[in-house]
This record gives C-alpha cells, sequence and structure tokens, in this order.
C-alpha cells in the first residue's frame, strides 16, 4: 500500500485556502464574521512569521515554537504605550516584571489565542493532505500564566459603575458659542455625539455585550414586544439572544434615535459624527470621554470588556440567577461566568450578614424582643 501523496503546498498558499474555507463557514453560520477574521488575522501573521514561501509541509515542532516566541515578544498596536516603549511595568515576553524598554509583547490571552487558530490550521491541513503530521504535537511553547487581570479589565465597583452611568446621563455643557446656523449646527452635533455616548456606556455596563456585537448592532435589531424593548443580539458561532433593555437603556435609545444623524439607507446604530459605523476603537474613545466627567474619587480607566465583567459581577452579586447571566453575556456554558465573575470589596461580609439559614432566625428574635401590651 502506497503511503498518501502530500499536496506540497507553500505556508501562503495554505494559508490563502483556509481562510477562504473559514470564512465561507459565515455562510452556513458556522462563524460568525468576527471569529472568521480573528482566524484570518493570526493565519496572516503566521504567514509573515514562518514565512510564506516556505512548503507547509516542512514545518517541523521547532518552526512552530519559533513562531509562537516570535508572536510572543511582538509589540500589541492595541497598547500605545507599548508601542511608543513606555514601561508600563506589566511584563515582557520574557517573563513578568521585566522590561525591555521597547515593548511588553502580547498578553497571554492573545498569544493563546494565536496558538488555537495556527492549531486550527494545522488540523485542516491534516485533514486535507497538506502536511504529513501536524507539527503542532511536537510544539512545547505555551502561553505564560496570566496572573490576574490587568486592572482595566477588572469589573468595576458599584459606585464607580454608578458614577460612568450617572456621568453619562448627565453630560458636561458644551462651551458657550456665538449665534448663527454654524453654531447651531455645532450645538446639535455635540449633543447628538453626547446622546449616543449615553446609550453606549449603558449598554456596556448594563447589558455587557462584546465590543465586535456592540458595533455590529443595527437599528433593526431592536424591537418591542408586549411593551418591552428587546435588542437582538448576533453573537459568537452565529448564536443570536433576545436580551430585554432596561426601562432607562430604552428611554436612552429612544433619546438617541430621534436624533440619530444617519440616513434613512444607513442600517447601523451606532454612528461617528461623519454618519458612519462606529469602529471597535471609537468605543474605548467614547468611554474615555464620559470617565472624564466621573468624580475623581470615583473614577478607574475601563475597556469595553472590562464593563461586560461589570455587568457579570453586579448580576451575580445580587442574586441573579446563573443562567439569565449566560444568556445576557451570550455564553453556551455556565462555567465560562467563571472568567467574567470578579471579587467585590465586602462582598463576602455582606453574604455572611444575610446568610439565608439565619434570616428566620433572626426574624423571630426580632418579634421575640418586642414587649407586648401585658409586659
Amino acid at each position: 500500500m502506497l503511503p498518501a501523496q502530500v499536496n506540497r503546498l507553500t505556508v501562503q498558499e495554505a494559508a490563502d485556502r483556509y481562510v477562504e474555507l473559514v470564512r465561507a463557514k459565515t455562510v452556513t453560520g458556522g462563524l460568525s464574521p468576527a471569529t472568521a477574521e480573528v482566524y484570518a488575522r493570526d493565519v496572516a501573521t503566521f504567514v509573515r512569521l514562518a514565512g510564506p514561501d516556505r512548503v507547509l509541509d516542512d514545518l517541523t515542532g521547532e518552526d512552530v515554537d519559533a513562531v509562537l516566541l516570535a508572536f510572543a515578544r511582538k509589540p500589541d498596536e492595541r497598547r500605545k504605550g507599548d508601542v511608543k516603549g513606555k514601561d508600563t511595568g506589566k511584563g515582557t515576553a520574557k517573563g513578568p516584571g521585566t522590561s525591555t524598554g521597547t515593548s511588553t509583547g502580547q498578553s497571554a490571552a492573545s498569544q493563546a489565542r494565536f496558538r488555537r487558530s495556527v492549531s486550527a490550521l494545522f488540523r485542516h491541513a491534516a485533514a486535507a493532505g497538506w502536511v504529513h503530521l501536524d507539527p503542532m504535537a511536537a510544539s512545547s511553547v505555551r502561553a505564560r500564566e496570566r496572573g490576574g487581570l490587568r486592572p482595566e479589565r477588572r469589573a468595576l465597583t458599584r459606585e464607580q459603575a454608578e458614577g460612568l452611568i450617572e456621568a453619562a446621563g448627565s453630560p458636561a455643557a458644551p462651551p458657550a458659542e456665538a449665534a448663527g446656523p454654524a453654531a447651531r449646527r455645532r450645538r446639535r452635533a455635540d449633543q447628538r455625539t453626547e446622546v449616543r455616548d449615553a446609550l453606549v456606556v449603558l449598554l456596556l455596563t448594563t447589558l455587557g455585550p462584546r465590543v465586535s456585537e456592540l458595533v455590529r448592532a443595527n437599528v433593526e435589531d431592536f424591537y418591542t414586544n408586549d411593551g418591552l424593548r428587546y435588542w437582538r443580539i448576533f453573537g459568537k458561532g452565529g448564536r443570536t439572544r433576545d436580551v430585554p433593555l432596561p426601562d432607562a437603556v430604552a428611554g436612552a435609545l429612544d433619546a438617541y434615535l430621534a436624533v440619530r444623524a444617519g440616513g434613512d439607507g444607513e442600517k447601523a446604530l451606532l454612528l461617528s459624527w461623519r454618519g458612519r459605523r462606529l469602529a471597535r476603537g471609537d468605543v474605548q474613545a467614547v468611554i474615555d470621554r464620559v470617565q472624564r466627567q466621573v468624580d475623581p474619587g470615583r473614577r478607574r480607566a475601563v475597556t469595553p470588556h472590562g464593563l461586560r465583567h461589570t455587568t457579570a459581577t453586579h448580576l451575580l452579586a445580587d442574586g441573579t440567577d446563573m443562567d439569565a447571566v449566560r444568556r445576557v453575556l451570550g455564553h453556551s456554558d455556565l462555567s465560562t461566568l467563571g472568567r467574567y465573575r470578579d471579587d467585590l470589596p465586602g462582598e463576602l461580609e455582606v453574604a455572611m450578614g444575610s446568610h439565608p439559614l439565619l434570616r428566620r432566625r433572626r426574624g423571630q428574635a426580632g418579634r421575640d424582643g418586642q414587649a407586648g401590651p401585658d409586659a
């Protein structure tokens, strides 16, 4: 019996075919467009680091290790301070707490994601006959331990979250301007942006959507059923979920739609002042702009993902059913909630102070302590 023939594709050729297949899965609902783009981006990075003209079947476990290490040391362009050479003190690819003076490299979460993307590529390559053996089996490089979430990814405390929501609902007054049509146009633009920013903050803080879900939202995704407003969220893996809006969020949505600048043909919910769909990076700018209006004692830097943690943490801390929280966040497994549940100061003390098994006893003690008319 002859051994199976391998199609000796170059790394670039194999990547192109694989990415085409991945993007095709978005048509059938097998993958969300955002997930497909993450795979495509990681595979493109793999091609650059491995060499586009090398034959895929020639790559060994050592070659894969070299690629993974090169990716780990690659600057994270999302952190502006890293690219400029700022020492953030958060560690580098060489180890926690070590600074090269030029970059902190990729986070452990990004390294793990990149490794998963490369593994998926080689699994498909082995099944398609592009490689004899999957070199990932001989790879030994793993991402370092996360060592806890970065401060900006932790949940806000109740006081910090309420400060952010209050600042969004009470924007600072725009500076006084001279009268005239141009000035009136500027005031309307300022007002529209502030109302939009309030909606962004409320949606992120109370419903905890992924930032990709937020920027993909269209006006038609919001509907009313039996007097209650809902948001149909298109999430990962082609899954959808319908989440009811709290009254305050529904009010903010109506206020924004009343001044939204888009024309009849623009489907996107959140628009820039130019009338274009907001990008992922714009959402962080919105949060930062609202944060500047929060009292310094209640202010703390936070990312959109940190607000997702905030939603999960406070819903669970308030006794909301875990399955309901799972459905709000769009997870398929309850166990995933553990990553989004952060500790709150004084939480254990409050829980033990109102223990469910002792509430009846405390109530009885209170009744016994009341003096009757014949006492």
